[in-house]
């Protein structure tokens, strides 16, 4: 599906020579990605929905190409490490929020708030799991009816002296069953990883309040960081 959605991307006439040799490589990144075996169990159909949001929307359609370009080879090569730099898991979790956005109406209330100390003594420090995003920000979109009077999605990342944050909010579409899914698989898979990697030094909550569904993951880096250190 993914070869077939590039190669009618490839027809377009609007597409120039320099987005279909580009076009190419992200097939190429595609192939090699294997997404239903892919470790961080990645939904295939994410990026079949977002390269048939960049047909439908040829005027983002270089812009998006640029953003999904730089998703794939984050994943591809960055996150085999088992840390990143904070400042590359922001860079990437800000570059898969827009390209998730090309499905979203510009009507739609969509907020996005950084509060990023680039001073932190962590900002360049490898010290974060990779992708520890994807789950917020999947769910997020997948679970949002965007045609629904008063939907929203927040999204609120945070870095700090001691911590790293990530808050994500959405209203629950009537459609799907996200309220039963606060405790499900996902939930405790991202838990588990978490828990290997940072021991007490997070805290992560799911919770549903009048038909809003908040995530929040906060990582105390500086805790982290010391016993890292120490050992």
């Amino acid at each position: 599906m993914i070869t077939y959605l590039i190669n009618t991307l490839k027809s377009e006439k609007k597409l120039n020579s320099l987005q279909t040799q580009r076009l190419d490589n992200l097939s190429s990144k595609v192939d090699e990605l294997k997404l239903e075996n892919y470790d961080a169990k990645l939904n295939p159909h994410l990026f079949k929905n977002i390269l048939n949001s960049i047909q439908s929307n040829a005027y983002q359609t270089y812009y998006t190409i640029d953003k999904l370009a730089n998703v794939l080879d984050y994943i591809l090569y960055e996150s085999k490490a088992n840390f990143v730099t904070v400042k590359d898991e922001i860079d990437f979790t800000k570059n898969f929020i827009e390209i998730n956005k090309v499905k979203v109406s510009p009507l739609f209330d969509f907020q996005i708030k950084t509060k990023i100390e680039e001073q932190s003594p962590f900002y360049q420090e490898k010290i974060i799991a990779p992708l520890i995003s994807i789950d917020f920000i999947e769910n997020a979109f997948k679970h949002t009816d965007f045609q629904q009077q008063n939907s929203f999605i927040k999204i609120s990342i945070e870095l700090n002296q001691k911590n790293f944050q990530i808050q994500v909010m959405n209203k629950i579409s009537p459609k799907n069953s996200l309220k039963k899914e606060t405790g499900g698989h996902g939930s405790e898979s991202l838990e588990h990883r978490l828990r290997m990697i940072y021991g007490n030094d997070f805290t992560l909550s799911k919770t549903v309040e009048q038909d809003i569904y908040i995530a929040n993951l906060k990582i105390n880096l500086h805790e982290f960081y010391t016993k890292m250190h120490s050992r």
